[in-house]
């Protein structure tokens, strides 16, 4: 399977699966910031991957941008958007599939 595809299937994972999770707490508790927050960083372990989330956000921005430079993609705020609305698991992998899309153009692999 060509990468691009895989990226796209992985960016469609990422939009689904997480959601699944907050249509869920939504549902259950609606929206509850505060309880959000108390369950996000209420142990050890889920501030761990809390933080190490954060900080793999901040990494694909330095990222993101660095690469729409070299590769001339354009809507770079469409990735962020993306980050801020759905997550990493979304974002990258979208990144990722137009990245393939100017490596091509480029006649890069």
């Amino acid at each position: 399977m060509p990468r691009k595809q895989l990226y796209l299937i992985f960016a469609i994972l990422g939009l689904i699966c997480p959601y699944y999770f907050f249509i869920s707490f939504l549902i259950a508790h609606g929206l509850d910031g505060k309880l959000f927050l108390q369950q996000l960083f209420g142990t050890p372990v889920s501030t761990f991957f809390a933080v190490d989330l954060l900080l793999s956000c901040i990494i694909f921005v330095s990222y993101l941008s660095s690469e729409a430079k070299r590769y001339s993609i354009s809507r770079t705020w469409i990735y962020i958007l993306a980050l801020c609305t759905v997550g990493l698991s979304f974002a990258f992998p979208l990144f990722l599939y137009a990245r393939e899309n100017a490596l091509t153009k480029h006649h890069i692999s």
